[in-house]
């Protein structure tokens, strides 16, 4: 492997994968829970710190162990080849595809509304932008770094021209009209979608042994891209309230349009939706580079898996790793159609599997820490041990709030990941025989 990214690289795929559909929809959620303007700016500058303290968790554990797999190396590590195994198998069965799927779906909800395909719209754009983007980085990372880079801009582009035309241009809507929607005060959900909203920073772990300058670049990358997407949404929530206000975010099904509305009139309508499509690309691009790199790790490990763990070394990309992966999410979009329920299918689906295992990377490093004490470490998580302590009860918290959510869902995640047990046995077994 090469270190071909550079900071610049890493800090795009970080914003790339954070800031995608959630922000044009959870404001109006967290408008609803809160209720307050001063509340409501308060649990959104709260997110970005939480997302800071956990960056600065996975900065340490990427610095002192950099490696392609990520969660997956710290977890074999600290907790041994069990955790790290059902890891794997989780992040390739149910967390980066279902993550994908999930986002192709939405691409495919909005691109539907410029351009409709039939009965099976959605779905047929899903499909396509799943083997599309997969086949564009297995071409190479070169090319997957462009395509992340320019789709990066082109998110980042269409967010300053809402929030300047919001703050500067639009009109706010007409006050004294009756609220149409009741505020329903719920702090504790609240920080549920706006963590979700700010999920996905986690993502840098695995491009560690691919990035340049690592004891410098990793926490430059991080502390730039949280910083930078802090920034953004509180511009752009800025640009809600001031344009429709506490009562008109809580009401709205789609605030980003609403607000485009104000902004350009009916053109608005394909105006967002292009710019949530751009989202949902952007997104899905940075998950099917640094979700490839867990799978590329489980087959250097397990030789049941062997054939995923081949790196194309023109291409500086693991192919096998990665059509696989496309093939799996392509499985979870055909789920989703046949469920009528494709989105909410893959939201269901993922959270409670994705807060467990964040839970157990950061125990993680107390485990390391205590373990292994003279590995050197570039970088230290400041505040020790009240930094991963601290995110440890977030991510508990968050754990317990998605399966209060998701319900059935979460036990269609969790039946999945527990499947991953026989396979364990089985690539032991093998592994034995191999000796």
């Amino acid at each position: 492997m090469k270190k071909t990214l550079t900071v610049v690289d890493a800090t795009s795929l970080i914003i790339g994968i954070v800031i995608g559909v959630g922000i044009f929809k959870a404001p109006s959620l967290v408008a609803l829970h809160t209720g307050n303007p001063i509340l409501f700016f308060a649990v959104w500058l709260a997110g970005g710190a939480v997302s800071l303290i956990g960056a600065l968790c996975y900065a340490e554990l990427a610095t002192a162990y950099p490696h392609p797999g990520g969660d997956y190396h710290y977890l074999t590590l600290a907790l041994g080849k069990k955790p790290a195994f059902l890891f794997a198998w989780a992040r390739m069965t149910v967390m980066q595809t279902g993550s994908i799927a999930m986002l192709a779906f939405i691409l495919g909800d909005y691109l539907s509304q410029v351009v409709p395909l039939g009965a099976y719209s959605s779905s047929i754009y899903a499909a396509a932008s799943v083997a599309v983007l997969t086949a564009v980085n297995a071409a190479g990372i070169k090319e997957g770094r462009a395509a992340q880079n320019l789709l990066t801009l082109a998110i980042v582009a269409g967010m300053l021209f809402i929030i300047a035309g919001g703050l500067f241009f639009a009109s706010p809507l007409p006050s004294g009209a009756p609220p149409s929607t009741p505020f329903r005060p719920l702090p504790g959900l609240t920080m549920v979608f706006v963590l979700l909203t700010y999920g996905g920073w986690n993502e840098a772990a695995y491009i560690s042994a691919e990035l340049k300058d690592l004891r410098k670049n990793m926490v430059r990358s991080l502390i730039w891209s949280i910083s930078i997407i802090t920034f953004l949404y509180m511009l752009i929530n800025a640009t809600y309230w001031k344009i429709l206000g506490m009562h008109g975010m809580a009401s709205s099904n789609a605030v980003a349009y609403d607000v485009m509305a104000r902004i350009t009139g009916s053109g608005g309508a394909t105006l967002v939706s292009l710019l949530v499509a751009v989202s949902a690309l952007s997104s899905m691009n940075g998950v099917i580079i640094t979700g490839s790199r867990t799978n590329y790790a489980l087959g250097k490990e397990f030789t049941l898996f062997r054939s995923l763990g081949s790196w194309k070394r023109d291409a500086a990309t693991p192919v096998r790793a990665l059509v696989v992966q496309g093939v799996i999410s392509l499985l979870l979009v055909l789920l989703g159609t046949v469920t009528m329920r494709g989105f909410v299918t893959m939201v269901e689906f993922t959270a409670p599997v994705f807060w467990f295992f964040f839970f157990l990377t950061t125990l993680s490093l107390i485990v390391l820490r205590s373990r292994d004490p003279e590995a050197a470490r570039p970088f230290r998580a400041p505040l020790y041990p009240v930094t991963p302590i601290l995110f440890c009860c977030v991510c508990l918290f968050m754990l317990i709030s998605s399966i209060q959510y998701t319900g059935i869902g979460a036990l269609a995640g969790a039946a999945l990941l527990c499947a991953g047990l026989p396979f364990f046995m089985i690539s032991k077994y093998h592994s034995v025989q191999e000796r």
